[in-house]
């Protein structure tokens, strides 16, 4: 009777996880310069949009800018579909947390179109987003995201995004 190894623990595979994760929004420049953060909870991310001074278009209201809404959700959905590309080499261990690290980044998702419907005014606050891949193949994937402030359920913004995948290696 074989036995099986013990799984891994907890830590390191939350540890290989965020690392990978890190490696990825920190690849990025214009998502540190807008200062999206992304909240990890298993396979599911959170975009969060720390409010800033910065991000305000219209200081009468205030609202936030049209262009930082955008660039958010498009941030959220491009980081999505990258999160949902590596997942599965991540977890077989195909893909080493440590070289993402270390610049050995996937080529990211390139935008086809993307098209925001702007619900309501983003209030001078912290912003979240979630995305949600409708469709991915070899070549083309589609993806739907909604953002939201104070209630989950009184969205601000939403945006429907097609992407050009990028090769991946054969295996």
């Amino acid at each position: 009777m074989s036995r099986r190894p013990p799984p891994e623990p907890v830590h390191l595979v939350k540890g290989r996880r965020d690392a990978a994760l890190k490696a990825l929004v920190e690849g990025v420049p214009y998502i540190r310069f807008l200062g999206i953060e992304f909240d990890r909870r298993g396979d599911e991310l959170t975009a969060v949009l720390p409010f800033h001074e910065s991000h305000i278009g219209n200081p009468l209201l205030p609202a936030l800018h049209g262009g930082v809404t955008a660039a958010f959700l498009e941030v959220a959905s491009i980081v999505e579909l990258s999160w949902t590309m590596i997942w599965e080499d991540l977890e077989s261990g195909a893909l080493d947390a440590a070289r993402l690290a270390g610049g050995g980044l996937p080529r990211l998702p390139k935008t086809i179109d993307f098209t925001v419907d702007y619900l309501r005014s983003g209030l001078p606050r912290d912003a979240y987003a979630r995305a949600r891949v409708n469709r991915s193949g070899r070549r083309y994937a589609s993806v739907h995201v909604e953002a939201w402030q104070d209630n989950r359920s009184r969205l601000f913004a939403q945006a429907t995004g097609h992407f050009l995948m990028p090769e991946r290696p054969e295996p």
